[in-house]
């Protein structure tokens, strides 16, 4: 049976899309999307179950067909849109003709459980998606056990961290909490926390960064917040001998885990 079709961009459905790109609808409904063959494949492969699964044949590419096949055969509900009714409802230039309505990722910290000596990143007040994106492509590459955003500005289901992150965001465990919250939860759970600043005269190199360790990482304008220093066990910086005393937060943030990495192995 051939798969029902919308054609109208302002198809209440379409619309229903489009919402998703508010951070308010999409915690109102539990929901975020993924756009892109590639990004559906990997959430299949971690296991997320789609709502919906959207596909253009005009946009499609070779790859995509498979992929909506696979997400009909996990349950998902198909739609055929028009070319129209897909880039209205498409978050990126370029799209190839795949979207899809999925259960937003993340959860508290409550129901969060951490092996032995878990490796940790938290993000506080972290705002821009793309750096969030780029913590977790660089989380999963380093099997991270847990990324926590506290404090957030963003969600995770933000439809361009799931763009960022290639749809990592659905293979690493995530959670979010408030810093005031996720400090002590990480020394109840014995998860030492190493500080990246460039106020200290550690370098990252230098540190124990072995064991249960949890890499805090901070805004891109100011860093860490006074407190967040103030709760970690060791503050560590990266050496820099240009101008600026500073690197890109999700730059530093994979520096220092995978030193954490190699000192694990």
């Amino acid at each position: 049976m051939a798969d029902p079709q919308i054609t109208s961009p302002s198809n209440p459905r379409i619309k229903q899309l489009v919402g998703l790109r508010r951070r308010r609808a999409r915690e109102e409904s539990g929901s975020t999307l993924v756009e892109g063959t590639e990004e559906l494949a990997l959430a299949l492969e971690a296991g997320v179950r789609p709502q919906v699964v959207l596909h253009c044949p005009e946009l499609m590419h070779a790859a995509g067909p498979p992929v909506v096949e696979r997400a009909r055969s996990a349950g998902a509900e198909v739609v055929q849109l028009s070319r129209a009714a897909f880039e209205k409802a498409a978050y990126r230039e370029g799209p190839d003709g795949v979207l899809a309505l999925v259960p937003a990722p993340g959860t508290g910290l409550d129901d969060v459980e951490l092996g032995a000596d878990p490796l940790v990143l938290v993000c506080e007040g972290v705002e821009k998606p793309g750096n969030l994106g780029a913590m977790l492509r660089t989380a999963d590459a380093a099997g991270v056990d847990l990324v926590v955003a506290a404090d957030p500005v963003t969600d995770w289901g933000n439809p361009n961290v799931v763009r960022a992150s290639k749809g990592t965001v659905f293979s690493v465990p995530v959670a979010t909490a408030t810093a005031e919250q996720t400090w002590p939860w990480l020394r109840r759970h014995g998860v030492r926390v190493v500080a990246t600043t460039p106020d200290t005269d550690t370098l990252h190199t230098a540190a124990d960064l072995a064991g249960g360790l949890a890499v805090a990482v901070g805004t891109e304008k100011h860093g860490l917040s006074e407190a967040a220093l103030a709760a970690a066990d060791t503050r560590v910086r990266i050496p820099m001998s240009g101008r600026v005393n500073s690197l890109n937060v999700a730059t530093s943030a994979a520096i220092v885990v995978y030193e954490a990495l190699r000192q694990r192995t």
